[in-house]
């Protein structure tokens, strides 16, 4: 790259890096980002704000059943690790000893910032380490959090789709706005911005799958600058390329989110027990600023924010972080395969598992991959032929597991995967056979882990965001799950097979009905359909698959609703509150029923799928996709 060497400046209180684009202002030893001048602004920080609270790496941690702490990291040692003209990487830590326990989480945490010759910006990683026989803990969250200038930073954006002003954070202040059904959402009663007048604001309303969330960030538009943060890999993020994290939201803040518990709960927060010995790398991950000529139209550096995002996917990993803990390529390993699907009931041919979601993760049960928060992950798509190849693997043990829209259910390789420095590992063809035991009789849904092709309604008038109408992703309105009882005052919903259509009529929620003196209680949601020819000694097979759940339960009964105990019940389960943010997915339950052919009759028949529980309005199912099967057919 051309430009001016990197210069590093040390100072009583404080460490420059610059390289004469960028001049980023470090605490020293905290490690905190102070200030970041760039195109003529002193800083893109929040000035009014402490030296703390401006650019930090945080964690969330307890001691095993006790309350989480917040901690802004502070690092405790300051080192230069390397310093030249091409590039200056430095090390902020804390160390853990016994005296500091109770009082910090037991991790040796190593912050390290990189600044590169001719880059537009800076990069962050961090190692973090649990030594053996160290006191257990639980870490529910950890990240890189920037707060950005108010009067500077207006305009947020985290997909074509979903960009736009946001309001300013002392809106969401008593007197400016009214607090809805949880502290996240406001309703802006009196913006500083008279445009915004009446609108919702909720952080969850921009938060995105980790498989989506590459690229985000924010635009002022005097002067024309963009701040981004680019996450050029998923490896390090938990819980697969379906998790949702949060991204851009009022502040203006800026997050890189590495762990948390959103959409899925406690399963996916690490929980170190026994003493046992835990390492990571988080990131790197990469802070681009980019600048227009006055005049410009500075939404352009939206654009030119998406063509840096795609360089750094290209050019991951990285070969310039100096730890030896972040593999480099020639560390690496790559595995390549074709998935295919066998499915006699649709095709007695194999199926080319177009779209599939390919991963290696540690080993575990298919579909432990959704669950699984201590190590890393490497995902891809197969092509439309299946065909796959994950590159640049860390060495270990891994099983290889995949899903397949369209398909029901988790595929894993029955054998381990044992990735080495520089091997090619060619699978061949694998083949996938989902969960089957007899024809369609019929289907409600698309099998794709999630509920978005169900209805969504319109959002009540008083709790709009104007960026969600007409807008693919409608239920990331506000409150729509209090529409429910407004669509069925005096009954639940009665699906009706081959009359309904389930975009039109089946609920994208089932959460608990409001009833007029404000109380909740659980619903009973009917799937009518005819049979002809029962076969009363065989059974029929009721496939449920779920994309969401909070403190629900599914029970099912079939042809009658008052039967004491049901035919089936999951028990309680989920804690993933995509119904509260915003989301259409969370984790992912497969349930398979055996319907008796002696509780069926010729003629019509009803499933009653109830959730009873009713505590909040939050609590329900979201489903995915719901299928009958007929007996086995004999030949097939």
């Amino acid at each position: 790259m051309s430009g001016p060497g990197v210069r590093l400046h040390i100072q009583d209180h404080h460490v420059v890096m610059d390289n004469g684009i960028v001049q980023v202002t470090l605490s020293n030893p905290g490690g905190i980002v102070t200030g970041i001048r760039y195109n003529g602004v002193d800083n893109l920080l929040e000035v009014l704000n402490k030296e703390s609270n401006r650019g930090y790496w945080d964690l969330v941690w307890s001691a095993p059943g006790s309350k989480g702490i917040f901690d802004v990291i502070q690092g405790t040692c300051f080192k230069v690790i390397v310093q030249n003209e091409e590039q200056v990487e430095l090390s902020f830590t804390r160390m853990w000893d016994p005296s500091l326990e109770g009082k910090f989480v037991p991790l040796n945490i190593d912050k390290r910032f990189i600044m590169i010759r001719g880059s537009s910006g800076f990069y962050s990683y961090g190692i973090y380490e649990h030594l053996n026989g160290w006191p257990d803990f639980d870490l529910s969250e950890t990240r890189i959090t920037f707060k950005l200038r108010k009067d500077k930073f207006q305009y947020m954006a985290m997909a074509d789709n979903r960009r736009r002003i946001l309001p300013y954070p002392e809106d969401r202040l008593p007197g400016r706005c009214q607090t809805l059904g949880y502290a996240e959402a406001v309703l802006l009663t009196n913006p500083r911005d008279p445009q915004l007048q009446g609108e919702v604001d909720d952080k969850y309303q921009y938060s995105c799958a980790n498989m989506d969330n590459r690229v985000h960030g924010w635009i002022s538009f005097n002067p024309p600058v963009g701040f981004w943060q680019v996450t050029p890999s998923d490896e390090f993020r938990s819980g697969g390329p379906l998790k949702q994290n949060l991204t851009s939201h009022v502040g203006p803040t800026t997050l890189a989110m590495f762990l948390s518990g959103h959409y899925a709960g406690q399963d996916l927060v690490p929980k170190i027990r026994g003493g046992e010995s835990w390492k990571k790398v988080f990131g790197p991950v990469y802070i681009y600023l980019n600048s227009a000529a006055v005049g410009d139209d500075p939404l352009w550096l939206w654009e030119d924010a998406k063509i840096q995002m795609m360089n750094e996917v290209q050019s991951w990993p990285y070969y310039f972080p100096a730890s030896e803990d972040f593999l480099k390529s020639d560390q690496r390993g790559n595995i390549s395969g074709r998935l295919l699907v066998l499915d006699k009931f649709i095709c007695t041919d194999l199926i080319s598992a177009n779209g599939a979601y390919v991963g290696l993760a540690p080993p575990g049960d298919a579909g432990s991959w959704q669950r699984e928060c201590k190590d890393y992950q490497f995902w891809t798509r197969a092509d439309g032929n299946g065909f796959f190849t994950i590159r640049n693997v860390r060495p270990g043990d891994y099983n290889l597991f995949a899903w397949v829209p369209g398909f029901v259910g988790d595929y894993k390789f029955v054998d381990f995967v044992k990735i080495t420095p520089g091997s090619y590992t060619e699978l061949g063809e694998l083949v996938y056979e989902p969960p089957r035991d007899g024809p369609t009789l019929w289907e409600i849904g698309i099998p794709d882990r999630s509920a978005a092709e169900f209805y969504a309604p319109d959002p009540n008038p008083q709790y709009i965001n104007r960026l969600f109408i007409n807008h693919p992703d409608r239920f990331r309105q506000y409150g729509l799950w209090d529409r429910y009882t407004e669509l069925y005052p005096d009954a639940d919903l009665v699906y009706t097979v081959g009359v309904s259509d389930f975009r039109k009529d089946w609920f994208y929620a089932q959460a608990p009905r409001k009833k007029e003196d404000n109380t909740l209680q659980g619903t009973t949601w009917q799937i009518k359909f005819e049979v002809s020819g029962v076969v009363q000694g065989s059974t029929y097979k009721l496939r449920v698959a779920i994309a969401s759940a909070t403190l629900a339960e599914l029970q099912i009964r079939v042809n009658d609703p008052n039967a004491g105990r049901p035919l089936f019940t999951s028990g309680l389960i989920g804690r993933d509150n995509s119904i509260a943010r915003l989301g259409i997915h969370g984790i992912y339950w497969l349930y398979n029923v055996s319907i008796p052919g002696s509780l069926l009759i010729d003629g019509t028949n009803t499933i009653y799928f109830t959730q009873p529980r009713c505590t909040s309005p939050f609590q329900g199912i979201m489903y995915d996709y719901i299928r009958l099967e007929g007996p086995p057919c004999e030949g097939i």
